[in-house]
């Protein structure tokens, strides 16, 4: 069985589309969409008018469904869906679209999705995660440190990650330490983090190339993750058996769809099962 994916060429969604094929065991194509016009878009599905808006060329290639992440992307789904008669599948919850005249939509918890039959309540974003062979495993224990950055919710402050390193290497002496941060990494941590012994760094405003966050995943016995990324928290908990730690920062408004996934992360024992909810969509 094949699906196709529309992509807005943002990894954090096309990632969860194709973690949806994989994990269903499905083939897939990608088909980029080149979005200007979201409030258009907003208006003509108001009203319930699906247009070939992107020029999209696409034929129905055995394909059971279209499936899609982000408000880029989901008017085309529908259109296109309707065209080749086939199934639309939104990942994450597609607000300010109409939810009925999607066939599926998988949303997470901390989203806070209304109790539709066509919504599927996830309590992780859709993650799967592949060794890249950066760090191989090796008898000595070791823990990852995964570092996000600021953004209109929380602010880094070189002081809260310097408190947190300094009790992580004081806590674990003898585990190898690795450390990985991100594109919103304000530049000062970068410098913090150049004081530090680490057995293995990818700093990302240097190696933007590399990701090695699913080796860490893969040989970790021990994750620190700070609270500003689902999908980190989210990869982690769906892909690895180590014990989860979430490191706060310092917020602007409590109780946000942050915290909610965090708590949820954090109440989750193990690897995180996605079987009892992917059955529920059928193709």
């Amino acid at each position: 069985m094949k699906i196709l994916i529309l992509s807005d060429k943002k990894a954090g969604h096309v990632n969860q589309s194709i973690a949806f094929a994989k994990l269903k065991n499905l083939e897939y194509n990608i088909l980029e969409v080149d979005n200007n016009l979201k409030i258009l878009t907003y208006l003509l599905d108001f009203f319930g008018i699906y247009i070939n808006l992107f020029d999209l060329k696409a034929k129905n290639n055995n394909y059971q469904a279209i499936v899609s992440a982000g408000s880029a992307t989901y008017y085309a789904n529908k259109y296109l869906a309707k065209k080749l008669n086939i199934k639309s599948i939104a990942i994450m919850l597609p607000s300010s679209f109409r939810y009925s005249d999607f066939d599926c939509i998988l949303a997470c918890s901390h989203d806070n999705p209304p109790k539709e039959k066509n919504i599927i309540e996830l309590p992780i974003n859709l993650s799967i995660s592949e060794p890249k062979g950066y760090i191989k495993h090796k008898d000595q224990k070791a823990l990852g440190i995964i570092v996000g950055g600021s953004n209109n919710i929380f602010e880094m402050k070189k002081e809260e990650i310097k408190k947190e390193l300094d009790s992580i290497f004081k806590k674990y002496p003898n585990h190898l330490k690795y450390i990985t941060t991100s594109r919103r990494t304000p530049s000062q941590i970068d410098t913090l983090l150049e004081n530090y012994d680490f057995d293995y760094s990818v700093i990302y405003s240097k190696n933007p190339s590399i990701n090695p966050i699913p080796d860490f995943l893969h040989v970790c016995e021990e994750l620190f993750i700070t609270i500003d990324s689902t999908s980190m928290l989210s990869e982690a908990k769906a892909n690895s058996n180590a014990s989860l730690h979430v490191i706060n920062l310092q917020a602007n408004k409590q109780d946000t769809k942050y915290h909610k996934l965090a708590n949820i992360v954090q109440n989750i024992d193990g690897k995180f099962d996605y079987t009892p909810y992917l059955q529920k969509v059928a193709l």
